[in-house]
C-alpha cells in the first residue's frame, strides 16, 4: 500500500514536501502584525507629521508660492494697479527691464555690495571674532558692543546714520571739518562719487556683528588637545591661529558667505531710508529698482518682472554656491575635522622640526 506524500499528516518529519516548497511565506507589517498593509503605529506617526507640517505648508504657499505666483502673473501684463488684467503684453515687460539702463546699474550695485560686503566682513570679522576668543578682562561687554548693530532693525539703524551723515550738521561733517578737511556740499550721502562706498560701509557696520558670532561659535567647537600640541611643540599664538583655527574655519566661513550673498542681493530697506536709491540712482538697487517702479511710477508689470529677475538671479546664484561651494561641506563633520586635525597638526610638526 502506497502513502500519499502530499499528506501532511503521513509526511515524513524534516523532510519538506512538495506543497510545503510551494508555500508563499508570510507577510508581515512595519508593525509586525500580518498582513500587507500599514499598521496603526505608522498611520498614527504620518498623521502627526501631517499635522505638525500642515501649518508650514500653508505658510510657505501663502506667504512665498503665492506672491511668486502673483508677480508672474503681473510681469506679463501692462497694468497700472487698477482695474482687470487685460492688456496682455507678454515678455515685453522682461525686455524693458533687461533693456533699461537703471535697471542694469542696480545688477551692478548689488554686485557691489555683495563682493565689497564679503571683502570687508570677512577678514574683520575674523580678525575681531580671533582677538574676542582670548581671554581678556571686559571680554562679554565688547563681544556685546560688537553684536549690537546685527540686532538693531534696519530701519532704525538707517535712520540713526541718516542723521549722523546730514550734511553741515553731521557727525562726520564736524568731523572732517576739524581735521582740516573739506565734507562734500552735498553730503556723503548726496555725492554719487561717494553715496554707494558710505552705504557699503554702513551696511558692514550693520552686519559684521552676525559674521563675528558665527565665527566665534565655530571656535568654540575646536579641539583644545590641538591648542594644547601646538604648544608643546614651540608654536607661537599667530602660528597656532594660522594653521589651526583659520583652516578649520573654513566650513562656517563658506555658510556665512553663502548668507552674507543673498542678503546683499535683496538688500532694500537700509538703502531705501538711507538714499531711496538716489542720488541719480547711484545706490539703486535691484529692490529698490521694482519698488520705485510699482509703487512711484504705478507700473506693476515693470515691477512684476523686476522682482521675477531678481528671483531668478538670487536662485541662481544660490544654487550655484550649493553645487560648487558648499558641496564639500556634505560630509560627516566628525570624519572632517578628524581628518582635517591631524593633517594640520602633522604639518604644524613637520614646520617646526624642519625649522
Amino acid at each position: 500500500m502506497t502513502h500519499d506524500v502530499t499528506d501532511p499528516a503521513r509526511a515524513v518529519p524534516g523532510h519538506a514536501t512538495s506543497d510545503t516548497r510551494r508555500t508563499a511565506p508570510v507577510r508581515r507589517g512595519p508593525g509586525g502584525t500580518r498582513g500587507a498593509g500599514l499598521s496603526g503605529d505608522t498611520w498614527r506617526k504620518r498623521f502627526e507629521i501631517l499635522v505638525f507640517v500642515t501649518p508650514a505648508l500653508v505658510l510657505i504657499a501663502l506667504f512665498v508660492a503665492w506672491p511668486i505666483i502673483t508677480a508672474v502673473r503681473f510681469s506679463v501684463y501692462d497694468w497700472k494697479g487698477f482695474g482687470d488684467l487685460t492688456d496682455f503684453v507678454g515678455l515685453e515687460n522682461y525686455a524693458e527691464v533687461l533693456g533699461d539702463e537703471v535697471f542694469r546699474s542696480a545688477v551692478a550695485h548689488n554686485a557691489v555690495i555683495v563682493v565689497g560686503s564679503i571683502l570687508l566682513q570677512l577678514p574683520l570679522g575674523v580678525a575681531i571674532a580671533l582677538l574676542l576668543n582670548r581671554r581678556m578682562r571686559g571680554q562679554g561687554l565688547l563681544r556685546t558692543i560688537i553684536f549690537v548693530p546685527y540686532v538693531l532693525a534696519e530701519v532704525i539703524a538707517a535712520v540713526v546714520w541718516l542723521q549722523l551723515l546730514q550734511p553741515q550738521y553731521g557727525f562726520f561733517d564736524a568731523m572732517t571739518a576739524k581735521v582740516g578737511l573739506t565734507p562734500p556740499d552735498q553730503g556723503w550721502l548726496g555725492t554719487p562719487e561717494y553715496a554707494l562706498w558710505v552705504v557699503l560701509l554702513v551696511l558692514t557696520w550693520k552686519y559684521l556683528g552676525l559674521a563675528v558670532l558665527l565665527f566665534l561659535a565655530a571656535m568654540q567647537g575646536i579641539s583644545e588637545e590641538l591648542y594644547e600640541a601646538a604648544q608643546l611643540d614651540g608654536a607661537s599664538w599667530w602660528q597656532t591661529q594660522r594653521q589651526i583655527t583659520i583652516p578649520l574655519l573654513g566650513p562656517t566661513m563658506r555658510t556665512w558667505a553663502f548668507l552674507s550673498m543673498i542678503g546683499s542681493i535683496q538688500c532694500f530697506d537700509m538703502i531705501w531710508v538711507l538714499t531711496q536709491g538716489g542720488p541719480a540712482n547711484a545706490t539703486t538697487t535691484m529692490a529698490t529698482y521694482l519698488i520705485d517702479e510699482g509703487t512711484k511710477r504705478h507700473n506693476y508689470g515693470i515691477a512684476g518682472a523686476a522682482s521675477v529677475i531678481l528671483f531668478v538671479i538670487a536662485f541662481a546664484m544660490a544654487l550655484a554656491y550649493q553645487v560648487l561651494i558648499l558641496r564639500r561641506d556634505t560630509q560627516d563633520d566628525t570624519q572632517r575635522y578628524t581628518r582635517a586635525e591631524r593633517a594640520l597638526v602633522g604639518a604644524l610638526f613637520r614646520k617646526r622640526k624642519a625649522a
